[in-house]
């Protein structure tokens, strides 16, 4: 599968065309993202769309149909076309075709763009509604950052700082990976949370209500090294139950998993998008090495 790279002064990175799937980020010798060594996970950056997470029961309902899907829906898993590669940019597309309309009944246009600017990279997600009836969707990220960096020391060395002042409010998720109304809090100290060994035991940790727009990675002396911003309204930090695998996932979303029990319709899902036709929908988040 076809990888194209973009590099200046601080950076170099690597996309592939199956995913438009960032596979890494390197400054000078040190790489920081995960390898997608499937002894942890097979993954390391995908683009979750048209869903955030899984479904009640892997089915939703639109205009009294019921569709299934997958877990972050089919895009991770579709060849992109690259139909932009110039200076510091790199732009895929992917179109509605006879099989996403199969479970996905829009006519769409994904567009991934990548941007280099100094020590940070630019992800910019453009959706564009190319039918005649208003579109539903859900968009986030998923990258996976080596933890510790250069794999010296083990997951637990590390910690996460977020630009709170305040603790934050933690959605629990039930035993198939769905909200529930149960919730907890994260204590942080000057912004910061510890990587404990039972950290991720209940998966992924989800955060609602814009309760943070910068998270950072920090090594063993406190000092961090990768940051992720966004102005998504969500935003997941996941690793694999169990494993203490040597990478943590920062996630912004737009959209997430299914309400515990819920059998409403697509467009009454919680944080689910909407555009009418003929427009676009255009968001963006920095990855940031430091």
């Amino acid at each position: 599968m076809a990888e194209r790279k973009l590099s200046n002064e601080y950076l170099e990175i690597t996309v592939k065309d199956h995913g438009a799937e960032l596979v890494s980020v390197r400054k000078g010798d040190t790489e920081y993202l995960w390898d997608a060594d499937p002894a942890y996970w097979g993954r390391v950056s995908p683009v979750l769309f048209p869903f955030v997470g899984g479904l009640e029961g892997k089915v939703y309902r639109h205009e009294g149909k019921e569709y299934p899907m997958t877990q972050h829906g089919f895009a991770r898993d579709r060849d992109f076309t690259l139909f932009k590669q110039s200076g510091q940019e790199l732009w895929f597309g992917l179109k509605a075709d006879e099989d996403t309309r199969r479970i996905y009944p829009f006519e769409f246009e994904l567009q991934c763009g990548y941007r280099l600017e100094g020590s940070r990279i630019e992800v910019i997600w453009k959706v564009k509604n190319t039918g005649s009836k208003e579109m539903y969707f859900a968009i986030g990220a998923h990258p996976a950052f080596l933890c510790p960096p250069g794999r010296k020391g083990k997951q637990t060395d590390c910690f996460i700082r977020f630009d709170s002042d305040r603790d934050l409010i933690l959605t629990r998720i039930n035993e198939k990976g769905m909200a529930i109304e149960e919730k907890a809090v994260v204590e942080l100290q000057n912004g910061m949370m510890p990587i404990e060994e039972h950290t991720f035991d209940q998966d992924a940790l989800i955060f609602e209500q814009n309760q943070a727009h910068r998270v950072e990675l920090l090594d063993s002396d406190r000092k961090a090294y990768v940051a992720v911003e966004f102005d998504a309204p969500l935003f997941g930090i996941w690793s694999p139950a169990g494993k203490h695998a040597p990478f943590i996932c920062i996630e912004p979303w737009y959209g997430r998993c299914d309400r515990a029990g819920y059998q409403g319709s697509l467009a009454d899902r919680e944080w689910e998008n909407s555009i009418a036709p003929g427009e676009e929908w255009t968001r963006s988040y920095f990855i940031e090495i430091l």
